[in-house]
């Protein structure tokens, strides 16, 4: 009847908190509520104020609904086919005569929850078979998944804190109240982290900023950026030193714990605090505390990613946690056992090969690729530099490089260089304003969602997926898209037959998922689904909890998650080692050479001075997770937040004051914003928040052009990597601050 609605239901797609939303929807499709799901396996209820972005996100009037091809200079809307073949006119003679890694790749945040994008990207990657691959990994992640397959053999074995039963938790540089987990898919982090003090537990928060989830802590602690492995090798010094070394049985399953133990010992407490600002008394009490609770948890995120000693401080964290006893228990740090897609679940358990980086290198400085790609650190010099091999094109997905890498202001000069640019995006933003074909991608409710990556880093075993919710017959699903891309790296053109590629792409995966069974059968079985959805069930069904095609009836299928809106709640998280480990050795390795070496460069640091110097900070915030957002009104009202913390002493002595504007210079660039000051930040720190500096011109989002901000990462120098990771440093960046 007129004015009915009907509700229903989908994972949010904004974060890696994997929220349950009920979705009211009216006869025609319009979005009329958005709210928490109760009945959410996982979230049950709990949504942050994102997820109120989703019907901005669906109804944007800037958002692209058709391709836009470039003529004369101007991007103007054209037909799919004219937008493929301007494709092939433009990059396939590049291809040819300059060979394949003259084409660059940049893929965004946003790929990590968009499951075409997670199971088709490496199909086109294939086809297009260039070293020129960049993503938001090297300014994000990056050191913890090198630490992890160092250490367990695979970059997404990263063990996670068993946040509902643990009893002491010691956060560095994380701030999950706001982040709702990172690297740890945790919806209602607040309740979770809340509970732990609720049932007697401890909450400890090391930061150079008092988070929100400082003060929900027991504790807080300012330290000085760049130095939470510093603080980390003295909490381990001490847990030697003083007999507090407890793995029991989990001694069996460790590689170097004696080469360890010698390590720590020459950098004990009162060696390190100079460098952290954390006195050396407080650490060896912290490192008491943890050692003595009965279930223990060190977690740690971006703020010890995105600095010089990204991946020791990562590769530490995980140290502490097996020296104590803590990993692989619970209440400790525990690895996910997820439903599909995961590396650590498929195959025979215990041993592997392990990793392998450095297999090839950047052009120009010569950095090592991790996991298939190079750090986008070096993308501009590698557009620069004349010579064979240079990049001459430009290929980005759901990504704003312009904006969000080091010295941006140095890409995007080398951006307009370029000969040719495509762009998969539903924005004209800072970088797709440069391209000469953008390719839209459906709204979020128009096509299906598993969140395949996030559910690997979960605090419990779960399983939801959510189908296409409302038609959206101008733009084609995600997956034919890259198919159509596929078609013209292989050099099948523009009018490639996508269902004979998803074919292909299909029969091969069901080789790797069931080796044991006919592929052909395997194929009939999951008649009559095409796409990601016949990828995903596949993957459902060959993995731990599957059904295996019938071997185990009662298992795990698409079908099974169809039927069950809300989610499949596959329990809390078990014991996992040996049989998650994938190292050669078939042991945890506690001290890989590659990260012992690097030891010499810490040690070397303790001799630093910063002169009182000023250095920048990052800092998340719960309505922004990417640029892309900053164009949904609900999640930019009110208060101005892309201001310049600056502590009161730090303001008085350089003339600042709360309100007016503050110029920021570093070796990269220089930005002006307003000032905002507040105790709530270390002495000697100041914060920007990411991802803004829009208004560009060329840019269609007029949101965020009213609310454009400042680029911090103007400010971050694209010459300083991490050089285990290839990430870039984004904390703890010289600075300068004067009036403006």
């Amino acid at each position: 009847m007129a004015g009915a609605t009907r509700t229903e239901f989908r994972t949010c797609p904004f974060c890696e908190a994997t929220c349950g939303l009920a979705v009211e929807l009216s006869a025609k499709d319009e979005v009329v509520s958005i709210r928490g799901d109760a009945d959410d396996v996982f979230s049950k209820g709990f949504i942050c104020p994102k997820a109120t972005g989703l019907k901005a996100l669906h109804e944007d009037p800037d958002r692209l609904r058709a391709p836009l091809v470039r003529r004369d200079g101007e991007l103007v809307e054209a037909t799919w086919d004219e937008a493929f073949e301007e494709i092939d006119r433009r990059l396939s003679p590049i291809l040819s005569e300059h060979g394949r890694n003259s084409v660059a790749v940049y893929l965004g945040n946003p790929n990590a929850h968009n499951l075409s994008a997670l199971l088709y990207g490496p199909v086109w990657l294939r086809a297009l078979a260039s070293r020129n691959v960049f993503s938001a990994s090297t300014v994000d992640q990056m050191p913890k998944q090198v630490s992890a397959a160092h250490m367990f053999g695979a970059g997404l074995s990263v063990p996670v804190p068993d946040l509902d039963r643990t009893m002491y938790l010691l956060v560095l540089g994380a701030n999950p109240l706001v982040s709702n987990g990172s690297l740890m898919t945790s919806p209602d982090s607040r309740g979770r982290i809340r509970g732990i003090r609720e049932r007697g537990g401890k909450v400890v928060v090391v930061d150079p900023r008092r988070t929100r989830t400082a003060e929900e802590a027991d504790e807080h602690h300012f330290i000085r950026p760049g130095t939470d492995a510093h603080l980390l090798m003295g909490i381990l010094a001490t847990i030697f030193e003083e007999g507090l070394d407890a793995p029991g049985a989990l001694e069996g399953h460790l590689e170097g714990l004696d080469e360890v133990r010698a390590l720590a010992s020459a950098l004990p407490p009162e060696e390190v605090a100079p460098a952290c600002g954390i006195e050396a008394g407080e650490i060896r009490r912290i490192a008491r505390e943890l050692a003595g609770a009965e279930r223990a948890a060190v977690y740690a995120r971006i703020g010890t990613c995105t600095q010089e000693f990204g991946t020791l401080a990562s590769w530490l964290v995980d140290v502490i946690n097996a020296v104590t006893g803590n990993l692989d228990r619970e209440g400790g740090a525990m690895f996910t056992r997820a439903a599909a897609g995961q590396r650590n679940s498929a195959g025979e358990g215990g041993r592997g090969k392990g990793v392998s980086f450095g297999r090839w290198a950047s052009r120009v400085r010569g950095a090592p690729e991790t996991f298939g790609e190079l750090p986008v650190a070096c993308l501009a010099e590698e557009i620069e530099t004349p010579g064979d091999g240079q990049v001459r094109a430009l290929v980005t997905v759901a990504g704003n490089p312009a904006l969000s890498t080091p010295n941006s202001g140095r890409l995007e000069r080398a951006i307009e260089s370029l000969d040719f640019v495509l762009s998969i995006d539903i924005y004209v933003n800072e970088t797709s304003r440069h391209a000469d074909v953008i390719l839209p991608g459906p709204s979020p409710l128009a096509k299906p969602h598993y969140d395949l990556a996030l559910y690997q880093l979960a605090v419990r075993n779960v399983a939801n997926y959510s189908p296409a919710l409302v038609p959206d017959a101008e733009v084609p699903e995600e997956w034919r898209t890259f198919l159509r891309l596929t078609g013209i790296l292989a050099g099948q053109g523009p009018a490639a037959d996508v269902d004979a590629l998803d074919d292909f792409v299909a029969r091969t995966l069901a080789g790797r998922e069931m080796p044991d069974r006919d592929v052909d059968e395997v194929m009939a079985e999951l008649e009559p689904r095409r796409g990601p959805e016949r990828l995903l069930d596949l993957m459902l069904r060959a993995g731990p909890y599957g059904d295996r095609f019938g071997e185990r009836p009662d298992g795990l299928s698409l079908d099974v998650l169809e039927q069950s809106p809300h989610g499949v709640d596959l329990g809390p998280l078990e014991p996992r080692l040996p049989d998650v480990l994938r190292t050669p050795s078939g042991k945890v390795e506690l001290a890989p050479e590659p990260l012992v070496a690097d030891l010499e460069r810490l040690h070397a640091s303790l001799d630093r001075r910063r002169n009182g110097g000023l250095v920048l900070v990052g800092r998340r915030q719960l309505r922004s997770n990417n640029s892309w957002m900053h164009n949904l009104r609900p999640l930019v009202k009110g208060k101005e937040s892309c201001t310049v913390h600056v502590h009161p002493d730090d303001a008085d002595r350089l003339g600042l004051v709360d309100g007016g504007r503050a110029r920021v210079v570093s070796r990269a660039g220089e930005v002006e914003a307003p000032v905002e000051v507040t105790d709530g930040i270390m002495p000697g720190v100041v914060s920007i928040p990411h991802g803004w500096g829009h208004g560009a011109p060329g840019m269609r989002m007029s949101v965020a052009a009213e609310h454009a901000g400042v680029n911090s990462n103007l400010l971050a120098d694209e010459t300083e990597i991490e050089p285990l990771s290839g990430n870039a440093i984004l904390n703890g960046i010289p600075v300068e601050l004067a009036p403006a």
